[in-house]
């Protein structure tokens, strides 16, 4: 029986995370369970930073950043194709085949399923900014009870220019659920979810109060670029987004939920931003 496509979670896989030998099981796990109960479908989006830093190095290239993002020149953007459509897509597809997952893998370059433009061009290179998403791909594969395994590399929205554009793997994973309406978005970390100034776990967060974190500083790094995805998909349709490690994945009651408002907030405990900020 075919699970339904109005209950879907998308989630978002980190180049460092996806290493965690626990995790093909409790995505099969998962995926298992929500194919039983009719629940509906498991989409991944994955990334692959250190795996594309690394063979820049063994090219004899550093990587450049600027604010976080990588400087994809038309060099290395063909290094991030290699990398991410290439090596960690098909090695992510194998670990979940194996773990009794029916993945198949494919890109953003797929069927013109991510598009994107540049953020700037003379400062990025090849980096870019999703614009539109084309889930019929998706939907071809969730309707056979397949599991999509999506690269986070994208056509260009200007098809008379065409190329690949690198794009941000929690950007990506937030505009591919935000298309398929998903009922959650998921973002895997390799910290239990969102900390406070003291270190410690915050249960819940209004988008407000997500905001409020990126602002003071308290989040900043991936977990500023996490948050800002956040807000990205719950303005745009998805229900929820939790960000957590792989127990949290195992546990719907675990991680830190981000939400629109706290009134429909299902966890019983919920810290502040406000109060988390000073």
């Amino acid at each position: 029986m075919t699970a339904a496509h109005n209950d879907i979670i998308v989630i978002k896989l980190g180049g460092r995370t996806q290493s965690d030998v626990a995790l093909p099981g409790v995505i099969a796990d998962l995926w298992r369970d929500r194919l039983h109960e009719a629940r509906g479908n498991v989409v991944i989006v994955h990334g692959g930073g250190d795996q594309i830093s690394a063979l820049q190095r063994m090219r004899g290239e550093e990587p450049v950043f600027v604010g976080g993002r990588r400087v994809s020149t038309e060099g290395v953007i063909e290094i991030v194709r290699m990398v991410l459509s290439g090596l960690a897509n098909k090695q992510l597809v194998s670990a979940l085949t194996a773990a009794g997952v029916p993945a198949v893998g494919i890109s953003g370059e797929d069927a013109a399923l991510l598009r994107a433009t540049p953020i700037d061009e003379a400062l990025f290179g090849s980096s870019g900014t999703p614009t539109h998403v084309d889930r019929r791909i998706v939907d071809a594969l969730l309707s056979q009870t397949f599991c999509p395994v999506i690269s986070p590399v994208a056509t260009h929205d200007d098809q008379a220019i065409g190329g690949a554009l690198n794009v941000n793997g929690d950007d990506a994973a937030a505009a591919i659920a935000a298309a398929l309406n998903a009922d959650e978005l998921f973002l895997l970390a390799d910290v239990p979810g969102v900390l406070d100034a003291n270190r410690k776990l915050i249960a819940s967060l209004s988008l407000a109060e997500a905001r409020l974190l990126v602002a003071s500083g308290v989040a900043g790094g991936g977990m500023a670029a996490k948050l800002d995805a956040c807000a990205h998909a719950l303005t745009h349709g998805v229900k929820r987004v939790r960000i957590g490690d792989v127990a949290a994945l195992a546990d719907s009651t675990a991680g830190t939920l981000i939400v629109a408002e706290h009134a429909v907030t299902p966890h019983a405990t919920s810290h502040h931003a406000a109060s988390v900020s000073h």
